[in-house]
């Protein structure tokens, strides 16, 4: 009669070092950067992609840390393209690279955007093959956009 329900998925949350963000409860969260000292953690897709947040010190210049990252993916994958970018999430402005290289025969995307808050300077960096990346870019945004918030709502004593 009332046929058959749907069954809701909660997206699962990281909260640590001051900051939250949700993902999928299916992808693999991975803690060991942060277990060995470093505080990052990435998330990764049920194929070979990942979204990964970093934090550095509250001085770093966030375009200094965006170069940075271009620098040693540029290091990583010879014949990178790279264009440098400037995005606003949720109101916050941030700043960055979008990366495009191959791969073991594979094309693939990766980004990185970078934002001083209060507390740290932050590196957002998610990549994927580019057939996946079609598929969950918009998870990874909406990733970013879940941890902008929560650095909104400590931006502003929420």
């Amino acid at each position: 009669m009332f046929g058959k329900q749907r069954s809701l998925r909660m997206p699962a949350e990281f909260t640590k070092w001051g900051i939250s963000f949700q993902y999928p409860e299916n992808w693999r969260l991975d803690e060991e950067d942060a277990l060995a000292g470093h505080r990052s953690v990435t998330v990764y897709t049920p194929g070979e992609g990942f979204w990964s947040i970093s934090l550095h010190p509250p001085d770093t210049e966030p375009q200094s840390l965006a170069k940075e990252v271009a620098e040693a993916m540029r290091e990583e994958y010879e014949g990178m393209e790279t264009e440098e970018t400037r995005e606003t999430i949720s109101g916050f402005e941030l700043v960055g690279y979008d990366f495009n290289f191959f791969f073991l025969d594979l094309t693939v995307t990766a980004t990185v955007r970078c934002i001083r808050g209060d507390d740290a300077t932050y590196a957002v960096l998610y990549q994927a093959e580019d057939r996946e990346f079609a598929r969950v870019e918009a998870v990874f945004q909406a990733m970013t956009t879940s941890f902008l918030r929560t650095l909104r709502g400590l931006r502003h004593g929420q």
